[in-house]
């Protein structure tokens, strides 16, 4: 996976790339196992990623921090390659003392942000989360913290300014942020505006990203990229720790190394962007109050993933898991007291839908059809000009 992320890198992280030289430092001193402090990129004349911190000049702190990443294993037992990795930040913060290590790890782990502290004499990683955007995580401008006051963003030397919840502007020193009011279980708008280099001539004046909130549980990333505001518009409401959670949306599609399901990774349908929302129309069941549908669809390292909101007039939302987009949706979706399957797709005059026989449509529209969850496996058809196809809810 790792290979496929670096083929899928976004243009600006190719630009950068290109634009990357060996910094000035003592990188012909390191040895080869040694971790560089700081990471080794320029853009233009600009270091995008200079040792910062009180502690960046600390060689017995660096040798501490070095033994630390050399000794952590990814969930799927992958080292991190300490020269092509970097000590970003290390210093205090809130009291405690802090290093970021932004880790390269060769194989199916790809990039990883690890957050240390230091324990006694030692230091250990604390957190660590994959970065789950094609590409490299120094190609990324704003890094989540997760400290003792909150949640703070660490800035690459191209942010000139970084706006958070309510559009105010975030202090920070020595690139790292203040800390921010953040839910634990909410979406938070990010806004970065990135100064003129060499790779954007003209800078960037809203580099958006939305923070899925501070109870994303490792090794999940908490930033997903939203460069239209459509995201943020899309899960206002909802609560990122349903979304995130293993029947969710966004966790319900476990990660698969070989043939075998890896339950400690990110799950394949984790959103790396691109969250949107299309609506549906109103839904009334059972004589209930109608209800909002919603289609929710956000960008993944394997696809296009979908899921169903249901938005009733009183109570919480709820949602379905995951289903990869095609032509025909399949949803399994535990409203209280009537479980459904929703199955939708983009409706002409040359498509039909075929339910088990005897089975109630509830709803039936065109492009959206309603039955309740049946006991046991059930296949539905989608006949098409040229096509039939096929999706089986229910059973093992």
């Amino acid at each position: 996976m790792a290979s496929a992320r670096r083929r899928g890198m976004t243009a600006t992280a190719l630009l950068s790339l290109l634009l990357t030289a060996t910094a000035c430092g003592p990188v012909a001193d390191r040895k080869p196992d040694d971790l560089p402090v700081g990471y080794d990129t320029l853009d233009g004349t600009l270091r995008v990623w200079p040792a910062r911190g009180a502690l960046a000049g600390d060689a017995a702190a660096t040798a501490a921090i070095t033994e630390a990443v050399r000794g952590w294993r990814s969930p799927v037992d992958d080292r991190a390659h300490l020269p092509s990795s970097g000590l970003l930040w290390s210093g205090e913060a809130d009291g405690a003392p802090l290093a970021l290590v932004a880790a390269d790890v060769p194989g199916e782990s790809a990039s990883w942000l690890l957050q240390l502290t230091r324990d006694g004499d030692r230091w250990v990683v604390d957190r660590a989360s994959e970065y789950t955007d094609p590409g490299y995580l120094v190609y990324s401008d704003v890094l989540p913290v997760q400290t003792g006051g909150g949640r703070r963003y660490l800035l690459s030397e191209r942010v000139e300014r970084l706006l958070g919840p309510g559009g105010r502007a975030v202090p920070s020193r020595d690139g790292l942020t203040e800390p921010v009011k953040a839910p634990a279980c909410g979406a938070v708008p990010l806004t970065a505006t990135l100064r003129a280099t060499r790779s954007l001539p003209r800078g960037r004046a809203a580099d958006r990203l939305l923070d899925l909130g501070t109870a994303t549980a490792d090794p999940r990333y908490p930033l997903v990229r939203d460069e239209t505001g459509s995201g943020r518009r899309a899960l206002d409401g909802l609560d990122t720790c349903v979304l995130a959670d293993e029947r969710g949306p966004f966790g319900s599609i476990p990660r698969r190394i070989g043939d075998r399901d890896a339950p400690r990774s990110v799950p394949e349908s984790w959103p790396l962007g691109k969250v949107s929302v299309r609506a549906l129309g109103e839904v009334a069941l059972g004589g209930g109050d109608p209800a909002d549908l919603e289609q929710l669809s956000w960008e993944t390292g394997t696809g296009t993933m979908t899921a169903i909101v249901y938005r009733p007039a009183d109570g919480d939302p709820v949602v379905s898991p995951a289903d990869r987009a095609s032509t025909l949706q399949a949803y399994t979706l535990p409203v209280p007291g009537q479980p459904l399957v929703l199955l939708s797709w983009r409706a002409n005059r040359y498509t039909s839908l075929s339910v088990p026989p005897g089975t109630p449509r509830l709803v039936d529209r065109p492009g959206l059809v309603v039955v309740p969850q049946p006991a046991g496996k059930a296949t539905f058809s989608l006949a098409g000009a040229e096509k039939t196809y096929y999706r089986s809810v229910g059973g093992r």
